[in-house]
């Protein structure tokens, strides 16, 4: 292990031991009922069998309940464009779900999905290259995709299901250091999605600079509340137009 990855594992295991020395104080979301939560939330809707007509339903609930923005697969940012203007920010993912795309691949989708539109860009981090310590090549990524559309909000995603603690405290400085805007739990396609902890130790080591993204396993009030509690800024939900308990949640959140 070279100097400079050890120096990396020096810091995040004193962060580490922070997080676990200061475990039960809150310092995240205070819940309000006053306040809406639709702007925090995003609906994203990424699945291969995702239709035309689905897209379209995903535009027009989002437009309804006033949310923060949707997620869509590439493919189908123009269309969700041509549909809702500049109403409801359009965001797409890139590298997604696995992160194990090439670099050069990884900036021509930012680039193309900029050029058509998209105002935020979820890149999954390259997950091999962090558990086997090579951060460079993880910065290096990052940041070609940061050159390549500055004026884009880059959401780093980690997948945290696969790594270990240390891991998510060096993929969040990573992140940090290579100018992203937020960093999200995981894509939705994992064994698990976000949990209190793993959120929890994120805004330990982002503070309050960057965003933290709770997505995956969003099913009701309770797990809303307390990923916010947890030190969530930020809510990414799937979008079914057949499942009547999202229509619940934004309830909620409204």
């Amino acid at each position: 292990m070279n100097l400079v990855n050890k120096e990396y594992h020096r810091r995040a295991r004193v962060l580490l031991e922070n997080w676990q020395d200061s475990r039960g104080v809150s310092t995240g979301f205070e819940v309000s009922t006053d306040k809406s939560l639709a702007t925090i939330i995003e609906l994203n809707l990424l699945g291969a069998d995702a239709s035309i007509s689905e897209v379209n339903k995903l535009c027009k609930f989002a437009r309804e309940h006033g949310l923060a923005g949707i997620g869509v697969n590439p493919v189908h940012v123009e269309r969700c464009i041509q549909t809702l203007g500049d109403d409801v920010p359009i965001g797409t993912v890139i590298g997604f779900p696995l992160g194990a795309n090439h670099p050069q691949i990884k900036v021509a989708e930012a680039e193309l999905a900029v050029k058509h539109g998209a105002r935020s860009l979820s890149m999954v981090l390259n997950i091999g290259l962090l558990k086997t310590s090579n951060f460079q090549e993880v910065f290096e990524e990052l940041r070609a995709v940061r050159y390549a559309c500055p004026d884009a909000d880059l959401i780093v995603i980690l997948e945290t299901a696969l790594l270990e603690p240390l891991q998510i405290i060096i993929a969040c400085m990573l992140s940090r250091e290579a100018g992203a805007d937020a960093v999200m739990t995981s894509t939705g396609f994992s064994s698990m999605g976000a949990t209190p902890e793993d959120v929890s130790l994120m805004r330990s080591v982002l503070g309050d600079d960057l965003d933290v993204v709770a997505s995956g396993g969003i099913t009701d009030s309770d797990s809303i509340v307390g990923l916010l509690k947890a030190g969530a800024s930020r809510l990414t939900i799937g979008f079914s137009s057949t499942d009547d308990t999202l229509s619940g949640l934004i309830k909620y959140a409204d």
